[in-house]
């Protein structure tokens, strides 16, 4: 080794990079990669293994026990720090890598920065096939990493030592894009990584990676207001990048200045507080109804940072107005496109900005927004009653059990959740007190994402208290990491509903002729069918075993008081309540499109087509 030269393996010159690179943003610096999850086996534990503990001082290694759960950890990691920092998550080769497609998908598809070290097949090649390795006939140079790449908005296989140095550029440089960012897999064959190499000293040099604002365009500036302008009864749409950018004071003050209203995807909610009397809540399906109605007759919708899911525009039937039309403010051009939208591409706080001071002096009707605020009003009532128990001493209903923790959060909790009956109850229902409380990963609503979730927010979060939502289905995809929280001492908070099966999925079984087949967890009845008694399973005493605390919960009044004692608790603490199976959750206000066979037998499945072919006649394709 020289001056200008530093004689290390490529895992070790990889632990040292990534150790060395940061974000910035409005003046503010995060470690771009705040520490390593993996799991070991022959493809890592001698290359990334080995460099993880040569540069213990550096880079802190998290144990995890499921490599997609450490993916999720890393993903709400980052979304609690607005995509400034994240985390990496090395694995063996072989099912330890295939076991991150789920949770790469899971970050690619919400936007959200994470970096991949699967272990790879030798690069030279000497034994072939490998353990675990799988042969392709006519594609030597396959892998089963390759499962990654669709998956990865960067991907590169570093077959030789220099090879890694623009990779790793590149990785970085679509980790910190806003406009790009998602899953970064770079795949590592074992040989290469502990190959040694003579890298460049400049290779290790501290970088800031600026995460830029663009500002939107002159000509797309000037066509936004004129619509705004020309709009009687406009309808601001926020999605998940209101969140992202850091948006939500220029969003407020862009409000407070129109009276135009604001409906929030499962992303966006939280972008007003509940409170702020142009907050109508969410959006969609499992939107409030004073949002629908209002979606129903807008003239103008503003998408401010949204992706527009078919929940969003409820399958295309949402927006009935003949003459609506869409102004979508997106850093992404893909996603301002959509819609056949007019576009502002841009950062939404700048481009928020910008339109407030265009607009000076412009406000909506005095009787639009009398209309939308009794709305909201009545909504309230219904969030009210959904929430309220007549008899402490009775078992809560599921909707009940949000409003105990309702009355139990702090303002600054947040909230986790992501798959089952919970989200659409929570997107029509809570009352979002702050910009991370409401924390819904409903892009690819991925059960098992809650728990290893709470612990990427802890870690992001030391200081604030955070609650994991999940019903006993997600629970049983992935209670692994609990292990992880007891390990490494956070104190995070999960709440275990218990209601015998799928519950979201038994409801829309239902509602499409499907009559709740397969849903339930419960004994075999003499049919053949589930339908006998529910399993004698024990969640909370499963969750004890791992090493939580387990408070058990049979009544409304014991809730709120297990609820309060978790949150007042230093220790990772689980509250187990089973819930009345009664509906108390309001329904749909708007339609979603899961198609109902075309033919049957059953009469369910008949009845249920006809709905159908009456909900899909409304379907319009906006152009």
């Amino acid at each position: 080794m020289n001056a200008t030269t530093r004689r290390l393996t490529t895992a070790q010159a990889l632990v040292r990079f990534l150790a060395a690179q940061y974000t910035e943003r409005d003046g503010v610096r995060h470690r771009l990669i705040a520490g390593t999850w993996g799991i070991f086996g022959h493809g890592n534990v001698a290359g990334i293994g080995q460099a993880l503990v040569e540069y213990a001082d550096v880079m802190p290694y998290h144990q995890g026990r499921n490599e997609q759960a450490m993916v999720h950890a890393a993903v709400g990691h980052a979304r609690q720090l607005d995509r400034l920092s994240t985390q990496a998550v090395t694995t063996s080769i072989g099912p330890g890598a295939t076991n991150l497609v789920t949770g790469a998908a899971l970050a690619t598809i919400n936007r959200l920065p994470v970096l991949l070290l699967p272990g790879d097949y030798f690069a030279t090649r000497p034994a072939d096939p490998l353990l675990q390795q799988l042969e392709h006939p006519v594609e030597a140079d396959v892998s089963v990493n390759d499962t990654l790449r669709p998956v990865s908005r960067y991907f590169d296989r570093i077959t030789r030592p220099e090879a890694l140095i623009p990779s790793a550029l590149q990785a970085m440089r679509v980790l910190t894009d806003p406009a790009e960012t998602g899953a970064v897999t770079l795949a590592l064959p074992q040989d290469v990584q502990a190959e040694a190499y003579d890298w460049p000293e400049e290779f290790f040099a501290e970088r800031v990676w600026h995460v830029r604002r663009p500002e939107p365009d002159r000509a797309e500036l000037a066509e936004a207001v004129r619509l705004i302008r020309a709009a009687e009864r406009p309808l601001i749409v926020a999605g998940g990048g209101v969140h992202h950018s850091r948006a939500e004071a220029a969003l407020q003050a862009f409000v407070d200045a129109t009276g135009i209203p604001v409906a929030s995807t499962q992303a966006g909610k939280g972008s007003l507080r509940h409170d702020h009397p142009a907050d109508l809540g969410g959006i969609g399906h499992t939107g409030t109804a004073v949002a629908d109605d209002l979606a129903r007759t807008a003239d103008l919708v503003i998408g401010v940072g949204t992706r527009y899911t078919d929940f969003t525009t409820a399958s295309g039937t949402l927006f009935e107005n003949p003459r609506v039309r869409f102004l979508n403010l997106n850093i992404t051009a893909f996603d301002a496109h959509k819609l056949a939208a007019r576009t502002l591409v841009c950062d939404a706080r700048a481009g928020l900005e910008r339109l407030r001071e265009a607009l000076d002096g412009h406000r909506v009707d005095a009787a639009y927004e009398a209309e939308y605020r009794a709305g909201k009003e009545r909504w309230e009532q219904v969030v009210a009653a959904a929430y309220r128990a007549a008899d402490d001493s009775a078992v809560p209903t599921q909707t009940q059990v949000l409003g105990a923790l309702d009355a139990v959060v702090g303002d600054d909790d947040v909230v986790i959740n992501a798959a089952g009956s919970l989200p659409g109850d929570l997107h029509k229902l809570w009352r979002a007190r702050s910009p991370r409380q409401y924390h819904l990963e409903y892009g690819y609503s991925c059960m098992g994402y809650e728990i290893p979730a709470a612990i990427g927010v802890q870690q992001a979060a030391p200081e604030t208290v955070v609650w994991a939502l999940v019903g006993d289905g997600t629970y049983l995809m992935m209670p692994t990491e609990l292990v992880t929280a007891v390990q490494e001492g956070l104190p995070v908070n999960v709440v275990l509903v218990q209601n015998h099966g799928y519950a979201s999925i038994g409801g829309l079984s239902e509602e499409t002729g499907g009559e709740r087949f397969g849903t339930a967890y419960r004994h075999r009845a003499a049919d053949g069918t589930f339908t006998g008694a529910p399993l004698p399973v024990d969640l909370a005493a499963n969750a004890a075993s791992l090493g939580m605390d387990v408070l058990r919960a049979k009544t409304v009044r014991e809730l709120r008081e297990a609820l309060a004692a978790a949150r007042a608790s230093d220790r990772p603490t689980c509250v187990y309540v089973e819930t009345d199976p009664t509906p108390t959750a309001p329904p749909a206000q708007a339609w979603w499109d899961v198609p109902v066979a075309e033919t049957a037998t059953r009469e369910a499945a008949r009845a249920a087509r006809e709905r159908y072919d009456r909900h899909v006649a409304g379907r319009r394709r906006h152009l």
